[in-house]
């Protein structure tokens, strides 16, 4: 009998591909809906078209969390219209009264401290999910700079004629759902995450009941 020696190249690649880490579906809970029905059309450029299915599952790597719950949140906007900025992350979803904060007009952002840096795998982020209506210039930035002068890296970008100054966004603008908008982080590292928006189809304030960051430190 004549025994075959395979290589030692390929007996090193065997290990490493099987102590590859594992990918989960991503703990995500989502609130009730609070609106039934399709919407009516709105007329907003680059909109994405409604989905009539659910979300399909986001995978990331095992011993993922929402590193947001319960950490610092300021804003551009230091005195709400309604609501306390720390609602944004609160952990009610719920998007009923009581639970969401409302910013004044034009362009607003708000910023999440994660405490320090880690790897990020998405950021599921609820404007205002009481009833349909659009957003306008949605951008979502992460950076280690907590002024976001410095190593500045965009995740989402539907501000297609730049008019928040920060470039031209590729994204579509998007229906709010009780879903949310899930954005894939793709494992960058930062600190800081912080979210734009311009006001609304409904009006030209800006609302957050939620935004939630999932990552692993």
């Amino acid at each position: 009998m004549i025994r075959r020696i395979l290589p030692l190249t390929l007996l090193l690649i065997v290990p490493a591909a099987l102590s590859a880490q594992d990918l989960v579906p991503l703990p995500l809970e989502l609130p009730k809906p609070l609106f039934v029905g399709t919407p009516v059309p709105f007329k907003v450029p680059n909109l994405e078209k409604p989905s009539t299915t659910k979300r399909p599952p986001f995978l990331a790597p095992a011993g993922t969390v929402n590193l947001a719950k319960g950490k610092p949140v300021t804003a551009s906007d230091t005195f709400p219209v309604i609501g306390e900025i720390a609602f944004v992350t609160d952990g009610d979803k719920e998007g009923t009264e009581g639970t969401f904060v409302e910013f004044g007009p034009e362009l607003q952002w708000v910023q999440i401290d994660l405490g320090e840096s880690a790897a990020l795998s998405a950021i599921v982020c609820w404007h205002f999910h009481a009833q349909a209506r659009v957003y306008h210039d949605v951008i979502v930035q992460v950076s280690d700079d907590a002024e976001f002068k410095t190593g500045v890296q965009t995740l989402f970008n539907n501000d297609i004629d730049n008019t928040a100054k920060l470039g031209v966004g590729q994204d579509p603008s998007y229906i709010e759902t009780s879903e949310g908008r899930l954005i894939d982080a793709k494992g960058v590292r930062a600190r800081y995450v912080r979210l734009y928006s311009s006001g609304n189809t409904t009006s030209d304030l800006n609302h957050y009941v939620e935004v939630e960051v999932f990552g692993k430190k």
